[in-house]
């Protein structure tokens, strides 16, 4: 009796000092009423000074499907940050250097949330499929309180994945490749806990546990970038206790012996299905006839403290898990929308991905849906076509053309299909324009002042429409533009002298080609060079010439440009463009990206009224004549000009369109 009641005192004296009734609290140092606490990198105490922040990105590329180590967390780790640079197929999976799985494992892929590993909290996060183009994500306060690997089930290439936590700056070193295994080679094995063993719960129904990521036998796993990082265990972490701490002497119950704390029964099971937890009921009773009395009659330092207990660990029965739609296909009218319904688990309060015949008692939820978010708008031609833009000859005509909407107002043109959008510019053609040669008169002075010489005229072809185009309506008997002429010998004459022509400048189609043109007297057997002021009353050869090798191939060819359709407020103006071949005849080789345009915008400034000098208002009241509508007789119409004139204008949309 008296070693129970040593035992008992004991057990209280030893609660009273881990946690006083002052509310006292007891440090990361394991002191009593110590302030201190745990830095950001683990150091009871510390002042975050110590503390150094590794990242980076593993950025390899990837061949093989499955499992590849990407980084490793060594022990003490805080403020963890693991996440893909952009959104993939591929997933990130975690487990300890002990070979547990925490995220991800044994080809499962785990619903995003909390799960606990290391000695502390991850959070797994995977951003909706449809709306976000960001990647998973692995995230903890830390410390750890061993080495995990975190690593990537490979599907589709590597996106890349940004790592980054906070250690002792004394434990970090730069991140290197285990010295035995290079960065892509093959590890033979799973990511299954080491030496075979499963996870707790995980027996005989492991395997049907697995979800089958790719839908076959599962992968082999390589080590990519395996790194090392040597770590001092944490200040906080140490069992003992300081020797300074000396217990009081034993203390006598308060409460009398004849009473003492039982269990009876348990709490209810937290879940009725995949592994909940239920705790013992403990209540006061009288000892000898196990009477439950109030607590008061027992010593509360001596209540035994509530364990947790595993029920129901049999699994949940599977169900399907449906996801968000996404947007619709299309802005308006009919279009789809797709969500992803996955056949799930509960077990060990995780939630499993499992092959679908396990949900094949349940009816199977639709995937694909119909949606229609409005009435798509519509084209509507609103105007005939105009008149063609040229009275003969190929031209253009214009006609209104809107998008409407189903309630008939005027939308912006991308809220109906552009590839319906029906033409609201075309060309036209008006017949061939009349076309004739057009001459001027021969020269009256002869190219020589004596011996031969020759004299011009130009000739043309010329339309009642715009063309220079030659050879094309006006036939090939082009009438010629020279015919010799002779003043007789030359004695003492001045005139001028040309030399022979040069190589023509381009080695294809119309090119120009030199010669030297000077002043020379000449005499019976010699020539005298004078300035060229001494031939100034003579016609000057010309120095230079067209010239024409060999052809080079089709060319645009383009009238001038047409007048403006408006004087004022944009109009439009048009030419005709034709693809020419080297003998001038129409041609479908032109490259179509070359071709000019036919059509431009012209006039664009504001339409004015015109200016009359002699519009004056006479008179410093003309205010009134105005007010009292006397514009209409020519006296006050003269004498009041600028003001009746400005009434006018206003009255018949003078500023508008002309």
């Amino acid at each position: 009796m008296f070693v129970s009641y040593l035992i008992l005192t004991l057990l209280h004296v030893q609660t009273a000092v881990l946690a006083r009734p002052g509310g006292e609290s007891i440090g990361c140092d394991d002191y009593l009423g110590s302030d201190k606490v745990v830095d950001k990198c683990g150091v009871c105490g510390g002042d975050n000074t110590g503390c150094q922040v590794v990242s980076g990105v593993f950025k390899h590329a990837l061949t093989s499907l499955g499992y590849h180590r990407v980084v490793e967390i060594p022990q003490g780790a805080t403020k963890i940050n693991i996440t893909e640079m952009y959104k993939s197929n591929n997933y990130l999976a975690l487990r300890s250097r002990s070979g547990r799985s925490i995220i991800n494992g044994n080809w499962a892929i785990d619903r995003p949330g909390k799960y606990e590993g290391g000695g502390t909290m991850f959070t797994y996060k995977r951003p909706n499929e449809i709306s976000s183009t960001a990647g998973e994500s692995f995230l903890a306060e830390g410390p750890t309180n061993e080495i995990l690997d975190v690593y990537m089930i490979h599907q589709q290439p590597n996106p890349g994945v940004h790592y980054e936590y906070v250690i002792m700056g004394n434990n970090a070193i730069s991140p290197q490749v285990l010295p035995h295994r290079r960065p892509g080679e093959p590890f033979n094995g799973q990511l299954v806990p080491e030496g075979g063993n499963q996870q707790e719960g995980e027996g005989k129904e492991g395997d049907e546990e697995k979800a089958d990521v790719h839908g076959g036998a599962p992968e082999i796993f390589t080590s990519e970038s395996a790194q090392t990082f040597p770590v001092r265990h944490p200040d906080r972490f140490s069992p003992h206790r300081p020797d300074s701490v000396v217990p009081p002497a034993p203390q006598t119950p308060r409460r009398s012996r004849d009473h003492n704390w039982k269990q009876l029964g348990t709490t209810e099971c937290s879940t009725t299905c995949g592994k909940g937890s239920q705790y013992p009921i403990f209540r006061c009773v009288n000892r000898n006839t196990h009477e439950e009395v109030p607590e008061s009659y027992c010593d509360s330092s001596m209540k035994p403290t509530p364990e947790e207990e595993p029920c129901n660990i049999f699994p949940c029965p599977a169900f399907w898990d449906i996801g968000e739609w996404s947007e619709c296909s299309k802005t308006c009218g009919l279009g789809m929308q797709h969500r992803q319904v996955l056949c799930r688990q509960v077990y060990a309060n995780r939630s499993l991905t499992v092959q679908p015949y396990r949900c094949q008692h349940l009816e199977k939820p639709e995937t694909t849906s119909t949606c229609q978010l409005k009435i798509c708008s519509e084209w509507q031609i609103r105007t005939d076509w105009t008149s063609c833009s040229v009275p003969c000859g190929v031209g253009q005509r214009t006609r209104d053309v809107k998008c409407v909407s189903n309630i008939g107002d005027v939308v912006d043109d991308e809220e109906c299909n552009m590839k319906l959008r029906p033409n609201d510019i075309e060309n036209c053609d008006m017949g061939p324009c009349a076309k004739s040669w057009f001459l001027t008169e021969w020269s009256e002075r002869c190219s020589a002042e004596c011996g031969a010489g020759v004299r011009t005229r130009s000739v043309v072809c010329m339309t009642n429409h715009v063309s220079s185009l030659p050879l094309e309506g006006c036939g090939n008997n082009r009438p010629v533009e020279a015919t010799p002429c002779d003043n007789g010998p030359c004695t003492g004459e001045v005139e001028w002298f040309a030399g022979s022509w040069s190589q023509c400048s381009i080695e294809c189609g119309s090119g120009t080609q030199q010669r030297e043109v000077i002043c020379v007297r000449k005499n019976a057997d010699t020539f005298e060079v004078l300035d060229p002021y001494e031939c100034s009353f003579l016609e000057r050869p010309p120095s230079q010439q067209s010239c024409h090798l060999k052809p080079c191939g089709a060319k645009w060819f383009n009238t001038e440009w047409s007048m403006c359709s408006k004087s004022c407020q944009g109009g439009f103006r048009v030419r005709e463009v034709r693809c020419l071949s080297d003998e001038m005849t129409l041609s479908n080789l032109c490259d179509p990206q070359l071709k000019p345009e036919e059509k431009e915008s012209c006039n664009p400034q504001d339409c004015v009224p015109e200016v009359d000098e002699n519009c004056k208002d006479r008179y410093y009241n003309c205010n009134v004549v105005v007010q009292a509508r006397l514009c209409v007789y020519n006296y006050y119409k003269t004498a009041c000009c600028v003001s009746c004139t400005r009434v006018a204008n206003r009255h018949s949309g003078f500023l508008g369109s002309r």
